[in-house]
């Protein structure tokens, strides 16, 4: 369950993390009066479940609240990578000092949490981590032990975060725990001229299977203006669909933004994050390679699987089946470690598919993809 930037806000603030007065409206006419009150000037914000909202256009300043009407008319109903934007969110402008990017991800291979962190907030990370890999802290947090003051000092020294960060650190940490999140994401936390700590945007993903203690949002917020990500959905598959060229799936949230982060640094673009979690059941990679063969803008998939409680020659063999019902239409790059990871590769030679190659290490395999996709 993905939410929508305002109710991840609510959730921030819910749980004592401070963010910028806002209000949000469906209304033109109605974000006049949010401006007014809000001090006139204002931040209008698309609401949509996907990123690159400020490259789209769906993230302006409008000056007075003649301009936030107008803005916001200009905004309501644009498509955003295949999202039809029916809501705005109106801000209060922010004076900032510095821009920070934190988060806490679900790494399924690790059986554990991922805390990803760096210095330099307000862009891509993807972005930040192809081009000065050091400025990206991962450290990795143990669920039984959780986020202490201790363990947010050790991720904000990591990451140069300034020590006003903590609490909020270990804050979002509760943010994901109370609320049952697979992903909760502040981008950019910011530092005020005045020294005070404000989450300006945030993404939080909610696990499918606490839906039953996350009744508050209603029966909209699993659904997606991407038809896409509606299609994964269906299927039971974590996938968000994002503006690149190589398609990745992978076993575990962590590995998967790992691999997102290898392909960006190849020189190539990830066109989504698919997580097929512990199973790579035929059935499961029918539908994810179905999922991501379906977006005309992929060139060429990577499939990187470390065996784990699930062997490799299992997924292997599962791609083999998958195979057999899928039309591969693109070329296909498989890197199988960890369990059973030779007697996987066995299984995937002896299957010889055309388009379909093997590479023993995740840098390798990303390097082919996006050289794939580059020559398609």
């Amino acid at each position: 369950m993905d939410l929508y930037e305002h109710q991840a806000r609510q959730l921030f603030e819910e749980h004592g993390i401070p963010v910028p007065p806002a209000e949000v409206t469906d209304s033109p006419k109605e974000a006049r009066g949010i401006a007014r009150r809000l001090g006139g000037r204002a931040v209008v914000k698309a609401q949509v479940r996907t990123g690159g909202r400020g490259k789209a256009g769906g993230v302006r300043l409008a000056a007075d609240p003649a301009a936030a009407e107008l803005t916001a008319r200009q905004i309501l109903g644009m498509d955003i990578k295949g999202h039809r934007v029916g809501a705005v969110m109106l801000a209060r402008p922010v004076d900032i000092e510095a821009e920070y990017y934190v988060s806490y991800v679900l790494d399924r291979a690790a059986g554990g949490f991922l805390a990803i962190a760096s210095a330099e907030g307000g862009t891509d990370i993807e972005e930040v981590a192809a081009s000065r890999p050091e400025a990206v802290a991962r450290i990795p947090v143990d669920p039984a032990e959780g986020v202490t003051s201790a363990k947010a000092g050790e991720i904000a020294e990591a990451a140069g975060l300034p020590p006003r960060t903590v609490d909020a650190l270990v804050r979002l940490w509760q943010v994901l725990v109370a609320e049952d999140a697979l992903l909760v994401e502040v981008n950019p936390l910011v530092r005020t001229p005045q020294g005070h700590i404000l989450a300006l945007d945030g993404k939080v993903t909610l696990d499918d299977n606490a839906r039953f203690r996350q009744e508050r949002w209603g029966a909209d917020t699993p659904a997606s203006g991407d038809p896409l990500e509606a299609a994964a959905a269906a299927k039971g598959l974590d996938y968000v669909r994002l503006d690149g060229e190589v398609g990745v799936i992978g076993n575990g949230a962590g590995l998967v933004m790992s691999t997102l982060d290898v392909v960006a640094g190849c020189g190539a673009r990830p066109a989504n994050f698919l997580d097929i979690g512990g199973g790579a059941s035929a059935r499961v990679m029918a539908d994810g390679l179905s999922v991501v063969l379906a977006d005309p803008a992929v060139k060429s998939v990577l499939v990187n699987v470390f065996g784990g409680i699930t062997a490799c020659d299992t997924v292997a063999e599962g791609i083999v089946q998958a195979l057999e019902s899928v039309r591969l239409t693109k070329p296909l790059v498989v890197r199988l470690d960890g369990n059973n990871a030779a007697r996987g590769r066995a299984v995937l030679d002896r299957r010889a598919h055309p388009r379909v190659e093997q590479a023993t290490t995740m840098d390798g395999a990303a390097r082919r993809a996006a050289q794939l996709a580059t020559d398609a």
